[in-house]
């Protein structure tokens, strides 16, 4: 029952270079003056000597100024022959006439590069320019009072969605394996949201500033390049105060030299690539101009990048005080401390630490007691303390809560599944939950609370959502029932998603067998 209906992304699976999906990329490419990169790889241990390989480029091009005409490319760089793809994507990440986005991608760029390499690639990728980071548009977003300094701790993006959008960014397919074949519909799903998300977050950042004038130049501003894009220094003595002059005197030099190469090699001029075949780009609009010359940078992978830092394993310390390794295993014993046999009252309860937040929201969906921890980044006592004070089993993922020495006996179970469905199903074997088509959507999946007994009319829903939530205007003639949870005031209704929520849980847990 998520009050949200955000529309459908536009997504397409590359796996071929002969397929229309490729076609599609390549027309996109050229008509895109601002794309989102993105991409996956399958986690190696921090001590292994190389890089992991990509397994998933994620490109999302919008087309227009709105968000419905974005699309959103999956390069399944398993499936792709490299080589056949390198010049495309080298041309997107140098173009001039594209901007491109990134959560810190520098880090993507170096594993991206290593890849290509591998395949042949000469030298992968060496950089991305003009480029604007994410986590610059968040601390421009963030109007920090004049003088006081932005705090240096960097969020993740996941914050920065919920932040800045509202909307909450499931994070835990992050460490999935990516190179297993086929991708799963989660996988496709997670993997196009994390490319389509820093386009909505730059289409916020760009409300903001054509509301404040930020970009207005007065007549005796000096106008700084975009980038610096090699020739433009040997075509022209002083700045164009039109850059898209620039842009145009540019790719008629470049056209130029390559109409006197004969050979079909990539020739060298004054320091700047020339590629054979130039693919016509759309130039960017005034607005992109100028947020590329205020706040683009580049990123630029020198040969210390190229080359992974071999790296010892250090001998891991021990806390004195409550820590003992290797006290606890994976599975679980029994009894559940709600269990009648230990004074419990019947009724299971769960702590959801953050590794496992998205099977809270699920439990809580076929109506079981699931909480979250009270702080953001509790300590690990915290969290132990909180499940043994309510008497709740401690959910994880993480090994290491497993090895405390204060922890009581079935108090904690690391969860070994990693999809959210897969999640749920093993918890309610392991635990013998009894889940009944009555206690599905009987919790408030926002903070775990009841809801009231009495359902509220529309006329009393908008009267409690005054100042809190939004009601749509398409409920009002639909006589629905509202509830509201007791705990967060959140109300929701038995509308399309309720029903559909209702109908996966029967699914999932096989309720109808």
């Amino acid at each position: 029952m998520d009050p949200q209906n955000p529309s459908p992304l536009k997504t397409h699976l590359v796996s071929s270079t002969e397929s229309s999906e490729f076609t599609h990329l390549t027309s996109s490419l050229t008509r895109s003056t601002i794309i989102a990169l993105d991409a996956e790889w399958k986690p190696l241990r921090s001590h292994h000597p190389t890089y992991p390989t990509v397994s998933l480029l994620q490109l999302a091009c919008q087309l227009g100024h709105e968000l419905d005409s974005v699309v959103v490319f999956l390069l399944d760089l398993a499936s792709l022959p490299l080589p056949s793809i390198w010049e495309l994507l080298r041309d997107a990440f140098v173009s001039p006439d594209v901007l491109k986005l990134g959560f810190r991608f520098k880090q993507d760029l170096i594993y991206l590069s290593s890849t290509f390499s591998s395949m042949g690639c000469d030298s992968g990728f060496d950089r991305v320019e003009p480029y604007l980071d994410i986590t610059s548009i968040y601390q421009h977003l963030l109007q920090k009072p004049p003088g006081k300094k932005a705090p240096k701790e960097t969020k993740s993006l996941a914050t920065i969605c919920k932040e800045l959008l509202g909307i909450s960014l499931s994070k835990e397919l992050q460490c999935s394996d990516w190179s297993c074949r086929p991708l799963t519909e989660e996988q496709k799903t997670y993997a196009a949201m994390d490319a389509h998300c820093l386009l909505e977050i730059f289409n916020v950042f760009r409300e903001k500033v054509i509301k404040e004038g930020i970009l207005v130049y007065s007549s005796s501003e000096h106008h700084p390049p975009i980038v610096n894009l090699g020739l433009k220094q040997v075509l022209l003595e002083k700045f164009d105060i039109c850059n898209k002059v620039v842009r145009m005197k540019f790719r008629e030099a470049v056209d130029m030299v390559q109409a006197t190469d004969v050979s079909n090699d990539i020739s060298a001029v004054e320091g700047t690539t020339i590629v054979t075949q130039p693919r016509n780009t759309q130039p960017m609009d005034e607005f992109l101009l100028k947020v590329a010359s205020k706040y683009g940078e580049k990123i630029l992978l020198g040969e210390s990048d190229k080359k992974p830092k071999a790296t010892k394993r250090k001998g891991k310390r021990r806390s004195s005080v409550g820590y003992k390794h290797g006290q606890y295993d994976d599975d679980w014993k029994g009894p559940a401390p709600w269990d009648l046999t230990v004074g419990g009252d019947g009724h299971p309860k769960f702590l959801c630490d953050v590794m496992v937040e998205g099977l809270a929201k699920h439990l809580r969906c076929v109506g079981i007691d699931a909480a979250s921890p009270y702080s953001k980044k509790p300590e690990s006592r915290e969290l132990i303390d909180h499940a043994n004070r309510e008497k709740r089993v401690l959910l994880t993922r993480d090994a290491k809560l497993l090895r405390y020495e204060y922890l009581i006996i079935n108090q904690i179970y690391r969860v070994k599944s990693l999809l959210k469905n897969e999640q749920l199903l093993e918890v309610i074997e392991t635990f013998q939950l009894k889940v009944s088509e009555d206690q599905l959507m009987s919790r408030c999946t926002r903070c775990n609370g009841r809801f009231i007994q009495k359902p509220l009319s529309t006329e009393e829903a908008v009267e409690a959502a005054k100042g809190f939530q939004r009601i749509p205007n398409c409920l009002f003639d639909k006589n629905l029932q509202f509830w509201q949870c007791m705990d967060c005031n959140q109300l929701y209704w038995e509308g399309t998603q309720y029903h559909n929520a209702v109908q996966k849980f029967i699914d999932v847990c096989k309720l109808n067998e």
